[in-house]
């Protein structure tokens, strides 16, 4: 079987489904081919910070969203060891607007939601990409999928995860693994957990874990902890990680912490390695070829520990539909070289910003994590918490601006 896109958008995840609605805004239409049967919700839930809004904004569903997920303006760090607590502004210095934790599906299903029927096509598994010049010196995207499929796109735009074949094809290197392991789920309490609506965190040597509520009803929790010889075995099974946290590796937590995850849906608990892309890799690797691109944890994987991941892959989106929409309103249809700018204008936009935010997120959780020594204890507890962790919540505000628009003249024009 053959089919022939003008946009093809690999992977239905955050990145893939805002890119394909940032280019919906713009009058572009995408497919977009996700190797999952339905909407993938690993993860179960995530904080978006300020940055994300304005580009949920842009893309416009964040309504959807703020209507039904409070703000988190306020945070609680415990040392362990110690039993010291630090009260952290989710806010900042800049007095900006605080995060909100959301269920992951909710996001997915927002942004899925503002899709044309049949724009997302599952089980479409990506094997191999190849480039193929014209006649008249553009190049077409050539995709093979698993099942024999092969789909032909002006624009190919790679949101296909960590493991990126898009980004490989390009010619990124691998991401490297940072020595550490995340385990995450979803704990559900039917007669409500009775908690405020504030983050929790809780910091021991070598690991971090907390917990957010996201209803009255739901907390999402989180532990990230040094990698060890049982993580390799874990991968589905959600009893075996429930017990290895409880009973091993947060052992020393406090009890309320240690009830969160006794009362974990089964179905939402997951532990993987944490892997993140070198930032030199990024600013100095080759991110796009004529119309080949990628976007959010296929361009920049990162470390969890400033809660960027998705919220960058949202910026990615409002820029890439930004630059790709402005040449197409400008010609009218998607002219191949000038599409090749405005995807090198993109990447150039972006190599910066998300390098900055890949080495902050792993200072921030190597600070926050390793070290049990005086002066390692110093510097996190005086220097880091009270000081320096609010300025990196500020420096993650960003404006990734406005999709393009038509006025009734003809003429281009941003989104009021």
């Amino acid at each position: 079987m053959e089919m022939v896109e003008d946009v093809v958008v690999v992977g239905a995840g955050i990145a893939g489904l805002a890119v394909a609605v940032a280019l919906k805004r713009v009058g572009i239409g995408a497919l977009v081919l996700e190797r999952s049967e339905e909407l993938r919700a690993t993860g179960a839930a995530l904080t978006l910070f300020p940055n994300a809004w304005v580009a949920l904004a842009a893309l416009g569903v964040a309504h959807k969203l703020t209507s039904v997920y409070a703000p988190c303006t306020r945070g609680f760090m415990t040392n362990v060891s110690s039993g010291v607590i630090q009260d952290v502004s989710m806010t900042g210095k800049a007095s900006a607007a605080a995060p909100r934790s959301v269920h992951r599906k909710a996001l997915l299903e927002a942004l899925a939601e503002e899709l044309p029927i049949n724009t997302i096509r599952f089980s479409s598994k990506l094997t191999s990409v190849e480039a193929h010049k014209q006649d008249d010196g553009s190049s077409i995207s050539i995709i093979h999928l698993k099942d024999g499929t092969v789909v032909k796109a002006k624009v190919l735009i790679g949101c296909d995860g960590v493991h990126s074949v898009v980004a490989r094809w390009l010619g990124l290197r691998a991401p490297v693994n940072s020595g550490r392991s995340a385990m995450r789920g979803l704990a559900v309490f039917p007669e409500g957990h009775g908690l405020q609506h504030e983050i929790q965190q809780f910091v021991d040597v070598g690991k971090r874990g907390g917990f957010v509520p996201l209803t009255d009803k739901e907390l999402y929790w989180f532990l990230v902890c040094k990698s060890t010889s049982k993580g390799q075995d874990m991968g589905g099974k959600p009893e075996l990680i429930r017990r290895e946290v409880t009973g091993n590796v947060a052992k020393d937590f406090p009890p309320i912490y240690l009830d969160v995850v006794g009362h974990s849906d089964p179905s939402t608990l997951t532990w993987s390695p944490l892997l993140f892309r070198l930032p030199w890799d990024v600013i100095f690797g080759n991110a796009c070829k004529g119309t080949i691109t990628v976007a959010g944890d296929a361009l920049h994987p990162m470390t969890p520990d400033l809660g960027q991941g998705g919220c960058a892959a949202l910026e990615d989106a409002v820029i890439l539909g930004r630059h790709i929409g402005e040449s197409f309103i400008r010609f009218g249809r998607l002219v191949p070289q000038e599409t090749a700018k405005a995807i090198e204008s993109y990447v150039k936009e972006r190599r910066w910003r998300v390098s900055l935010l890949i080495a902050a997120s792993y200072l921030s959780g190597w600070m926050q994590q390793d070290g049990s020594g005086w002066l390692m204890k110093f510097f996190r507890e005086l220097i880091f918490n009270r000081l320096l962790y609010s300025r990196i919540i500020d420096a993650v505000r960003y404006d990734c601006g406005k999709l393009p628009t038509v006025s009734s003249s003809g003429e281009l024009k941003k989104q009021d």
